[in-house]
């Protein structure tokens, strides 16, 4: 009977937390059609462009990146031996993949105190907040997604030590977050409108 109990508990609990996670976009490649789905995302995304000028089809190409629009998004642990899991590569967590120290660094000078790395609101707030440093320390456009890409990637730092440089493989994947926000970009060219004519969808 208690083996029973404990079997319904951890059911109950799965449920809970499944109906707390947000269920990625059925079509990553077409921006219009993610919006459309969670129309919140929109508002979020065009609060933050507005806020602070990184533009949404370069906010929604990091993301993409970044986790595929997985609020739960973790790197993949490590396993000894094959078969014993072991600790994670890196903290980086949530639909903008950062980790622990920069997220904590985010909030306390933002003032975003109570920000959570698995809210989409908050994730692409960070992620615009982050590109405009990029652009005042480092001269990066906020419209090159490319250049923006890279120092999110490597940091500030990192970007002007031009440590990307010994990255083929990153250098790569910048060049397909470029090339995803251009077709973001044209995509969002075609539908905005009609995402500004709704706006006052609660979701």
């Amino acid at each position: 009977m208690i083996r029973l109990m404990c079997l319904v508990l951890v059911a109950v609990v799965t449920l809970i937390n499944a109906g707390c996670t947000t269920v990625p976009p059925k079509n990553l490649d077409n921006v219009c059609e993610i919006f459309e789905q969670n129309h919140s995302w929109y508002k979020s995304s065009k609060h933050a462009f507005e806020t602070y000028g990184l533009p949404i089809h370069v906010q929604m190409a990091i993301i993409h990146q970044e986790s595929r629009f997985r609020d739960e998004a973790q790197p993949k642990r490590t396993w000894i031996f094959g078969i014993i899991p072991w600790f994670r590569p890196s903290t980086a967590y949530g639909y903008a993949q950062v980790k622990d120290e920069t997220w904590d660094w985010y909030r306390e000078k933002s003032g975003h105190r109570y920000a959570s790395r698995d809210d989409f609101g908050d994730a692409v707030e960070f992620i615009a907040w982050y590109g405009k440093i990029s652009f005042d320390h480092l001269k990066i456009s906020k419209w090159d997604a490319y250049g923006q890409y890279l120092a999110y990637h490597e940091g500030h730092g990192g970007y002007e030590k031009k440590t990307y440089l010994k990255k083929p493989w990153l250098i790569s994947v910048a060049k397909k977050v470029k090339l995803r926000a251009s077709r973001y970009h044209t995509q969002l060219s075609r539908c905005e409108d009609e995402l500004n004519r709704h706006w006052w969808w609660p979701f």
